[in-house]
């Protein structure tokens, strides 16, 4: 399998491959100073966009990451999810450049995804109530207590603020119907954003404000598979009809985390090639 690292133009609306590697990759962020920082093999890597390479970024102990990972409003520190410690996928944060990890959410299992635009507290998927159902939780980014946001649904995940930090964004399930959702970080004024016979994944909203950009799985798809023909969408922050802007094979690793570049004008994901 070829894993091959795309930026998405939106005034151009094109794409492009910056990087191809026979390296399972997922997952790109994009960091402020011109690197992508991207998962494979249970390590985290920074992906210049001047000179593409992969190169390590020392997380310490943490060599069993996941794909839930991203960084400050400001660049300086990233937020992980791994399970060495904790048998089960639990959130920390550690320097850009890399370090030893610090401990955030003190339930497992959590799978970050994103962080409020003033950098004090972090949205993360959460199932542990017993019940293995995944909520929606925040918590201070320096750890401390969890906040249930989302509630109510058989599964939700994938949870984005947006860049004014007045609604969280995230993709939720009910009655095998799997839909975008925003809703505000206190809990209040939940709306339904897209219907339809898609399965809708991973929305995140542009630092613009402009626009969101989310996964699309075939009506149908169980789950949030890997190998899949899938599409990317993208629709008015405000609201409104998702348009398509790519077909690829992926799912899995193509969207997970925030994308965008700092100015909102593109962002990054990855395709799977055989």
């Amino acid at each position: 399998m070829t894993s091959e690292i795309c930026i998405y133009d939106l005034a151009t609306a094109s794409e492009r491959v910056v990087f191809e590697t026979d390296q399972h990759i997922e997952a790109p962020n994009w960091h402020p100073d011109g690197f992508l920082v991207v998962n494979g093999g249970g390590g985290l890597y920074r992906v210049p966009l001047d000179a593409p390479a992969l190169h390590r970024i020392d997380t310490g102990f943490a060599t069993r990451l996941n794909n839930d990972h991203g960084m400050s409003p400001d660049g300086r520190i990233l937020a992980i999810s791994d399970k060495v410690e904790t048998g089960e996928s639990c959130t920390y944060t550690l320097p850009v450049a890399g370090g030893a990890p610090q401990r955030i959410t003190q339930n497992v299992p959590s799978w970050w995804h994103g962080w409020s635009p003033d950098g004090a507290q972090i949205v993360y998927a959460g199932a542990q109530r017993g019940d293995r159902v995944v909520r929606i939780y925040t918590c201070p980014s320096t750890g401390g207590p969890e906040r249930l946001v989302v509630d109510g649904f058989d599964h939700a995940d994938g949870p984005d603020y947006s860049a004014d930090g007045a609604w969280i964004w995230f993709n939720g399930e009910r009655e095998g119907a799997v839909n975008i959702w925003r809703i505000r970080p206190d809990g209040r004024d939940l709306e339904q954003m897209t219907g339809g016979d898609s399965v809708d994944w991973f929305p995140h909203p542009s630092p613009c404000g402009a626009h969101v950009v989310y996964l699309a799985y075939p009506a149908g798809t169980i789950g949030h598979p890997g190998g899949c023909d899938v599409t990317l969408r993208l629709m008015p922050q405000g609201g409104g009809a998702a348009r398509q802007i790519v077909a690829l094979h992926g799912g899995q690793g193509t969207l997970n985390v925030p994308c965008w570049a700092p100015d909102g004008a593109a962002f990054a994901f990855v395709r799977y090639g055989p």
